[in-house]
């Protein structure tokens, strides 16, 4: 067996698609040779406000405003099951010294079937390859590292679930990329097809059975996507997809699928699968393709909200402090605006300052209401080149009642 040193230089020398190194990765995984050391360590990315005095330092907090209009539905509790169950996070709670919410309110569009046995667990890898295999789950856990410090949206996020099926975790995993060098696919093979557990006991009233995703070798690879087996330095839940699940940083949460238990090399002409269906709409499909090949990637466009209205006592008046995410997308942004009411004009964010995409960057507006009534919080991103189609069409947008000013 090769030594440490020589399996690091072997690791950092510039990728070659022959037989040798196929055949190593291939023995890694399926065979469970040798454990995978010396990846340099991530870099945790912590989202914080941009520094600086906003005048409520000396002032005391009465309290929040409620956002009006929106479901009363309860927040960080899962509630029904299979297919319709839900958890949905308290955004609320989030700030930028704590910008990761605890294990058990990382949102859940999906609760485990009671027919899921994770015991053994094995991973199919076939279609066109020469050498179908089984990956086990102990020999995927054996290569696993920190991924990294990453957000995921539900693409069903909505005003109707107070948008709190969005999360962020720091994940633990393998990249995809690195598990599909270990096979040898056959020439015409374009796509990678990730399939999940997907059995339940009851049917549902809300969702389509159907727990597939196909994605181009090259969009596993651009988007860093992994297979996940642990979050927050603890092994996945059941609700979480344990015992592994696919993370795809970047796209939304349809296409990281719980449960993976199979990978499947097609080529362009795979049919778009039922969980493409539904899902064509909600991440801004043109119709509903019926090839997979034809399917824009699901990408999360740059997005913005406030998460809470802050109302405060300041020097004897009361003031207002808007605190607010702002996530997604590939570019960053440098101007943040918000306005309170459609008549009104956009004026700047006072405190923003974006560093990364992912996870979610803070913010805060002080904001001093001329009197008392209903106002609308919209925010847009100063700059026509990024990509903001949720954002303008003010999917985001969430209300509130002043009664004191």
């Amino acid at each position: 067996m090769a030594g440490i040193e020589e399996m690091l230089s072997w690791l950092t020398r510039k990728p070659r698609l022959n037989s040798s190194r196929r055949e190593f990765l291939r023995s890694s995984f399926i065979a469970g040779g040798t454990f995978l050391t010396g990846f340099d360590k991530i870099a945790r990315l912590g989202a914080k406000v941009q520094a600086g005095k906003d005048g409520f330092e000396q002032g005391k907090q009465l309290g929040d405003l409620n956002f009006v209009g929106e479901s009363r539905s309860p927040l960080d509790t899962l509630v029904g099951s299979e297919l319709d169950g839900r958890l949905f996070s308290d955004l609320s709670k989030l700030t930028s010294e704590n910008p990761v919410p605890p294990t058990e309110a990382f949102y859940v569009r999906t609760r485990a079937s009671p027919l899921l046995d994770d015991k053994g667990w094995p991973i199919r890898v076939g279609g066109l390859v020469d050498k179908p295999a089984t990956l086990s789950i102990e020999d995927l856990k054996k290569n696993v590292r920190p991924t990294g410090r990453h957000l995921m949206e539900c693409s069903g996020n909505a005003r109707a679930t107070r948008f709190g099926m969005l999360s962020v975790a720091d994940w633990s995993g393998v990249p995809m990329s690195q598990l599909l060098e270990a096979w040898e696919a056959k020439p015409r093979t374009t796509h990678v097809m990730v399939s999940g557990f997907d059995s339940y006991s009851g049917a549902s009233l809300t969702s389509v059975a159907g727990a597939d995703w196909v994605f181009t070798r090259e969009q596993m690879k651009a988007s860093k996507a992994f297979l996940a087996t642990e979050m927050n330095g603890q092994p996945l839940t059941k609700d979480h997809g344990a015992p592994v699940r696919l993370v795809v940083p970047g796209w939304y949460g349809c296409t990281c699928i719980k449960w993976v238990n199979a990978i499947t090399f097609v080529d362009e002409n795979a049919p778009a699968t039922s969980q493409m269906e539904e899902f064509a709409r909600r991440t801004h499909q043109q119709g509903v393709p019926e090839l997979a090949r034809d399917y824009r990637p699901a990408t999360v466009d740059q997005s913005a909200m406030p998460i809470r209205v802050e109302k405060w006592l300041v020097d004897g008046k009361i003031k207002y402090r808007v605190a607010g995410i702002l996530w997604g997308g590939s570019r960053l942004v440098k101007v943040l605006e918000i306005r309170f009411n459609p008549e009104e004009d956009y004026v700047r964010v006072d405190n923003f300052s974006q560093t990364t995409n992912d996870p979610w960057s803070f913010w805060s507006h002080a904001w001093t209401p001329k009197a008392v009534g209903t106002y609308m919080i919209h925010l847009r991103v100063a700059d026509p080149v990024v990509e903001t189609k949720r954002l303008d069409s003010g999917y985001y947008v969430r209300s509130v009642e002043v009664t004191e000013v």
